[in-house]
């Protein structure tokens, strides 16, 4: 099948995708670790396969940018900023690929720098990010070869897949909704080929070692996806909420776009298992609980798909320019104010950002919880364990403590469980977050030390929760440790 391809549009996609990187970055220092960089970076010191609730690729960066540039906060999160200017790169591709000129190219690629799910995770390193970029290289890739492309680049499928998946498991949603749309609507020609079939044996290869690492954990990750699916995670949404947020994930002003991108790949007979993918996905997200962002690595190719048909409906009239032009404007200002650090730190709490990013509230707070564990460890005159509730209070403990003499901390929660327990030594312990009546279930003694308060007034997580100060331990640690350890 001949594909008739326009220029590619360099100069405006590349000025669009370098402005929102240099933004990224120009930011990146202010507030300061979300809980899951400083948890990142814990696990990066002690390199696995896999990790409870995550494949090894995140962790992995992170200790790599922590080598390079140690304590910098700037450095750790360049990768992220990359990896969505490299997003928006690809979209404008995508565009291309589809038939769309120059002008559907830059459309579709300030579309997505301009969405607040990729403005937010630009912002940090997080594994959202990294399979932002994996969905959109995917599809671009599945666009190409599905429209009868070199059959051989099945084989990149299946290598771009098998890294995805060391990053996050949802690509292999992604690649069994294309799988299922391919039976159900076709192309079912492709499947006659073996190169499908050796991009999927090569995807599963590079996979293998993560799930040879889950199989001797005993599936961790499945218990994770569970406690998601209760809502035990901070960005968990109840199911009424799924389908809403995917008008908000991009901008409520672009869904128009996105949405002709679907009725696009519909009509287009070798790219409509793409369009059935996106349907399938989020029945299959709303169903099993999942947060309303997995599907957010659809919405690149639904925007690419969308563009040209846009720019010809800019064409019939020139007064609808200046309201897209608006719209897009519009969308920058407000992903720019909830997804990035632009409000005062001190003014945060006070402010809407909080109310739709919670994720601003996680990034800070974090040195003043050390001081104050620092404060309650010294007035303890000698050595102590100290014991936290999750795992962003251990990664600020084994961040910023060691410049205020703190020992390494232990946490029950997800990873940490694993680099757990403390050795057996009769020695008091700082509990950081943990509930009285937790406490009072393996210790004898504990008393109330101190109280979490990052000083800005910012109502997140830690905010107010205690410290204690606990002895006289009711069990061996190797015995509480099954008690204290937790997935979610």
């Amino acid at each position: 099948m001949s594909v008739d391809r326009q220029p590619v549009a360099w100069s405006p996609v590349l000025a669009v995708a370098g402005t929102l990187s240099a933004v990224l970055v120009a930011v990146s220092g202010r507030y300061g670790y979300h809980r899951d960089e400083l948890y990142f970076l814990r696990a990066g010191k002690d390199l696995a396969w896999g990790y409870p609730d995550q494949p090894p690729l995140t962790p992995l960066i992170a200790r790599l940018m922590d080598t390079l540039a140690p304590g910098s906060l700037l450095a750790l999160r360049l990768p992220a900023a990359l990896a969505v200017g490299l997003t928006v790169v690809l979209t404008g591709l995508l565009a291309r690929e589809l038939g769309g000129g120059r002008a559907a190219q830059l459309l579709a690629a300030a579309c997505t720098a301009v969405g607040a799910v990729f403005v937010l995770t630009g912002h940090l390193h997080s594994t959202t990010t990294y399979d932002l970029l994996a969905w959109t290289a995917l599809t671009l890739l599945l666009t190409r070869v599905l429209r009868g492309g070199d059959p051989r680049l099945w084989l990149a499928v299946g290598a771009l897949a098998g890294i995805g998946l060391l990053n996050k498991q949802l690509v292999a949603f992604l690649l069994l909704a294309v799988a299922v749309g391919v039976l159900a609507v076709g192309p079912r020609d492709v499947l006659r080929s073996p190169w499908p079939w050796a991009g999927a044996v090569l995807a599963l290869a590079i996979w293998t070692p993560h799930l040879l690492w889950q199989a001797g954990a005993g599936w961790p990750a499945l218990e994770v996806a569970s406690s998601v699916a209760d809502g035990g995670s901070a960005s968990s949404e109840p199911r009424a909420a799924f389908l809403p947020f995917q008008l908000l994930l991009v901008s409520p002003v672009l869904v128009p776009i996105w949405l002709a991108g679907l009725h696009r790949l519909w009509h287009e007979p070798r790219l409509r298992c793409l369009a059935l993918s996106y349907p399938l996905l989020a029945v299959v997200f709303l169903v099993s609980g999942g947060k309303p962002y997995y599907l957010a690595g659809m919405y690149p190719l639904l925007l690419a798909a969308g563009a040209a048909p846009t720019i010809r409906w800019l064409q019939r009239s020139r007064r609808r320019t200046p309201l897209l032009v608006s719209g897009l404007a519009l969308s920058a200002a407000v992903s720019a104010t909830i997804g990035l650090p632009v409000v005062p730190v001190d003014r945060l709490g006070g402010s809407p950002v909080l109310a739709l990013n919670e994720d601003a509230g996680e990034t800070v707070g974090w040195p003043a919880l050390v001081r104050t564990v620092a404060g309650v460890h010294q007035g303890i005159g000698g050595e102590s364990v100290l014991l936290t509730a999750n795992y962003g209070e251990a990664g600020a403990i084994d961040r910023f403590g060691p410049a205020a003499g703190l020992p390494a901390a232990y946490s029950g929660h997800n990873g940490y469980a694993d680099w757990g327990p403390p050795a057996e030594r009769d020695l008091p312990v700082v509990a950081v977050g943990l509930r009285r009546e937790q406490l009072d279930r393996w210790f004898a003694t504990c008393d109330l030390a101190a109280s979490i308060d990052n000083g800005v007034g910012v109502d997140n997580e830690e905010q107010g929760r205690p410290v204690h100060v606990c002895g006289d331990r009711r069990s061996s640690w190797a015995q509480l440790w099954p008690q204290i350890r937790r997935l979610g």
